[in-house]
């Protein structure tokens, strides 16, 4: 098993996991219930409102930060030799969430749109929350594109 880094190079291969993980940003929106999730409900449609395909693109230009980040978790999990990629991603949820968030932490304090920092900063707080819940989707995408 390769790490994604390195299968993100190849573009048709980049392009699955952008997909992919489009897919899987819009399921765990959509399962979001409540007040909470009514808020994310509003600010994926901000987000999505500034331009088409505005998701896949901003995931495309995060992905080899984020790859960078959740690489290390993935070849632990290889070298434990245990479970499946999602069952050690959801162990390690704090920790993969405080990694993927740095990268998204440190490109929000460089951002020049006004309306998409104003959101992130809204629900940064409940960040760790839900990056956390998405776990089961991140590894499940993670074991798909490194198998």
């Amino acid at each position: 098993m390769g790490a994604l880094s390195d299968a993100i190079q190849d573009m048709e291969k980049r392009r699955a996991v952008v997909d992919d993980g489009v897919k899987a940003i819009e399921a765990e929106v959509a399962s979001k219930r409540g007040m909470t999730g009514l808020a994310v409900k509003g600010a994926f449609k901000v987000v999505r409102g500034i331009k088409p395909g505005f998701i896949g693109q901003a995931l495309d230009h995060l992905l080899d930060d984020f790859t960078a980040r959740v690489d290390p978790f993935h070849a632990a999990w290889v070298s434990s030799g245990s479970g499946t990629c999602e069952q050690y991603f959801i162990a390690h949820k704090a920790e993969i969430a405080e990694a993927l968030l740095g990268v998204t932490d440190e490109r929000a304090k460089r951002a020049k749109n006004r309306a998409l920092v104003k959101t992130y900063q809204k629900l940064r707080p409940q960040g760790v929350q839900h990056v956390t819940e998405a776990m089961p989707r991140v590894g499940a995408l993670v074991a798909k594109h490194t198998a």
